[in-house]
């Protein structure tokens, strides 16, 4: 086998590796059994398993970056971008769960790597969710608002209806997802048929 096809096989042996066991409870053995090959082969391409991941971690973000790009259409509404943004990032995910099983470990363990790769794909989707956020806003598609408050509330909302809420329910569908992306960020939660007072 050439060195570039053994190469990419033990790549995309560590990428399954640290999705499914995350970034502290993957080893070279695991790897290397994995992608079927001697862990000496691993180290002829690879110093060490920080390595390998920060390769891995840097393939995700590129095609994170060109999925996001490829997704968006001027001609459509920020909402209407956003829920094809959210759907092609649900698909993305499906077989891509890097980004959900280094949310776990973060928050059951804290490793540091993890907690850093996270960072690092979380960045991603916050730049492209700020300039999204500030086009629709000074477009007049939003209110007035802080891009990056904005993003930050979206993100977290994404991680908890996807990672966190499948933790103690069935998994939410496309639909519900957008539904409830909707009801927080673009129509409010508040009825707006029933009034408030605050009494002085």
């Amino acid at each position: 086998m050439p060195a570039v096809d053994r190469r990419k096989q033990i790549l995309q042996a560590a990428a399954q590796s640290f999705a499914l066991f995350g970034y502290k409870a993957t080893t070279m053995d695991q790897v290397a059994k994995i992608a079927n090959v001697g862990k000496g082969t691993i180290y002829t391409f690879f110093t060490n398993k920080e390595e390998l991941f920060d390769e891995i971690l840097y393939s995700v973000i590129l095609e994170m970056k060109e999925l996001a790009e490829s997704t968006i259409m001027r001609k459509h509404t920020f909402f209407e971008n956003l829920y094809r943004v959210l759907d092609a990032l649900l698909e993305f995910r499906d077989d891509q769960d890097l980004f959900i099983k280094l949310s776990q470990e973060v928050r059951d363990v804290g490793t540091p790597k993890a907690r850093e790769g996270l960072a690092k794909l979380e960045r991603v989707i916050l730049d492209y969710l700020e300039r999204e956020i500030a086009f629709a806003r000074d477009h007049g598609e939003t209110k007035p608002c802080d891009p990056q408050v904005v993003a930050i509330v979206m993100l977290k909302l994404y991680i908890a209806l996807t990672s966190d809420f499948n933790q103690i329910r069935e998994p939410l569908g496309k639909e519900e997802i957008h539904h409830y992306f909707r009801l927080f960020l673009s129509d409010g939660l508040a009825d707006s048929s029933c009034s408030s007072t605050v009494s002085t």
